[in-house]
Order: C-alpha cells, then structure tokens, then sequence
C-alpha cells in the first residue's frame, strides 16, 4: 500500500510547495482536486486542457517528486434539481475526465448526487425511511428517472475517455450513502461504479468498517484516511442524525477527526488488514476535516499513525506451506 494526501488541505500553497512538503513527509501519492466541492487550488481543468506546455509543466513537477497521483476528485451533486447547479456539477466531472486521460489517471473520485423529490424540485431530498408511502415514491422517481439513466451516460463518457474507475464516495445526504446503495447503482450501470471507501462517513451511520469492506471488496476503488468520534454522551440522548454546525463540537453527536482520534490503533489495523483481504493493494489517502488540530498538526499525527498500521510490502507464504 502507498501514503497518499488529499491535496485540498494544502490549498494555500502552490502546487510545488504542497508537493514538497508532502514527499519531506514521506508520503508517495496525491489525490488532487479539480472542481466541484474541492476546488481547483492545485489542478485547473480550464487551464491546463487549454495549454500543453502548462499541462506538460504539471507533469514534470509531479515527477520532481517523485509522486503518483492516486485520483482526480471532483466531488459535487450533478443531479441537483437546480438545472444551473446540476451543469456546473457535470461540467467539473466531465473536465476531470478529459484531464484524467491526459494524465494517464484511471480514477475520478465524486458523489453520487441526489435529486430533488420530482421535476421542479429546487433541493435535494435524501430519503432515510420507507414511511409515509410518499417516501418510497421519491426514491422510484430519483432512482430511475434521474440517478441511474444520469450515470449510465457519464460512465459511457468516461469510459471513452480511459477512465474505468468512478469512485463514488459514500456519504449521507446522496443517494449513495452506504454499501448497499453504492452495490444498487453498480448492479445499475456497471462495473465501472466503485466506492472511494471513506471510513468516516460509516463510523457515525454504525456501520462496521470492516464488514463494510467485506461486503464491497473489488468495488472499493480508492480509499479516504479519515476517522469520526461518536460523542456517547450526545448521541444516548439525541442519536446519530445531527445538523448542528460543525464547530460546534462539545454539543455534536460525531465529529471528523484525524485518524487515530475517532478509533484506536486495533481499529485502524483491522481495517487495513481487511483491504488486504479483499485485495486492495493501492493508496490510503489521508483527508483532513478535524475542526480541533490545525492542518499541519493533524496531517502529520495521521502520517504518523498511518506508517504504524499500513502494509508496505507484499504478502509472503507461510514458512510451512
């Protein structure tokens, strides 16, 4: 397995400056932003699709460092029932293809998106229970009036265009949100749907990490270093459904944390032994969204704990065998 960052947390440096940084760090990959809710910081589809010698200049300062890039991400909602937001949404997705090919890069990681409740709709509306029936009747009208003829199309354009792996990043307030719904829309539109397996989003829904990876296995395409607190206190008394803002943290039910602040080492080795298993070989990229530690700090306590936990080298055969 390789030490991967997700550049966006460095998005007040350059390009170059990140990369320095991050290979004094002793990480090996990068996964960088190029549209929708991270940002073009690093990575401007427009700019370098436009310019060869700029693109050409990416390139190099990639290899300077001796770095692979692990994905493109582009995470957005391009099923917004808000026409202009949805084209934007796709726009970014369809850039961070093209740019993917240009780069050699197989994997773009998003959402899934969510749809409003039917056409002319002005928000998403994410369905979490089968009762009233009119909650059954918006899942049939986002499924498959929107969801699934809407990624069936991408996953042709991208497929076209080299990219064979849409990593969708299972997140609650999307359509896909857990392994069940990401293993519906692959049944759905195909193999090239797979998940960017961020642990975060699962601690706090109670799903089990590791019965989650089980359940995927070859589906899981890319993986997010991320970890979640469940406050115990909070959630004995409100649950796990909390839309207090993030800052708020002593009143919240979970909150983001750098890993090995949600879940201890027996946790995190678990989990990795688990991808192991189900024979996922690739980059745990590390995602900083801990409101309690600064970047820097947060970034290296995770690299820290990550190189005691992570499998660098290749299975052997038992002495025995």
């Amino acid at each position: 397995m390789k030490l991967g960052v997700f550049t966006v947390l460095l998005g007040s440096k350059g390009l170059e400056d990140a990369l320095k940084y991050l290979a004094d760090s002793g990480v090996q990959a990068v996964e960088i932003g190029c549209g929708g809710f991270p940002g073009k910081a690093h990575a401007n589809p427009d700019e370098l699709l436009a310019d060869s010698s700029r693109l050409q200049q990416f390139k190099d300062v990639i290899k300077k460092y001796n770095m692979e890039i692990s994905a493109l991400s582009c995470h957005g909602n391009p099923v917004h029932p808000q026409k202009e937001i949805a084209d934007q949404f796709h726009a970014d997705f369809e850039k961070t293809v093209l740019l993917a090919e240009k780069l050699g890069v197989n994997r773009v990681i998003t959402f899934s998106g969510c749809p409003g409740d039917a056409p002319g709709a002005t928000y998403p509306n994410w369905v979490t229970c089968p009762w009233p029936d009119d909650f059954l009747k918006i899942l049939q009208y986002q499924w498959d009036e929107v969801l699934i003829p809407y990624w069936k199309k991408a996953s042709r354009f991208a497929l076209d265009h080299g990219v064979n792996m849409i990593c969708f990043e299972m997140h609650p307030g999307f359509c896909v949100y857990n392994p069940e719904t990401l293993l519906k829309l692959r049944s759905a539109v195909g193999d090239v749907i797979g998940a960017n397996f961020d642990p975060s989003h699962l601690f706090w829904q109670g799903i089990d990490p590791v019965a989650a990876i089980r359940k995927l296995g070859p589906a899981i395409f890319h993986f997010h270093a991320k970890d979640t607190k469940v406050d115990r206190i909070n959630t004995s008394v409100n649950g796990v459904l909390d839309t207090k803002h993030y800052g708020d943290e002593i009143n919240r039910s979970w909150i983001f944390r750098t890993v090995g602040y949600g879940n201890d080492y027996s946790v995190w080795k678990d989990i990795v032994s688990a991808l192991k298993m189900v024979g996922y070989d690739y980059v745990l990229s590390i995602e900083h969204e801990d409101s309690l530690m600064s970047v820097n700090e947060g970034l290296q306590k995770a690299i820290a704990f990550l190189k005691q936990v992570m499998t660098f080298e290749k299975s052997g055969e038992m002495w025995w065998a």
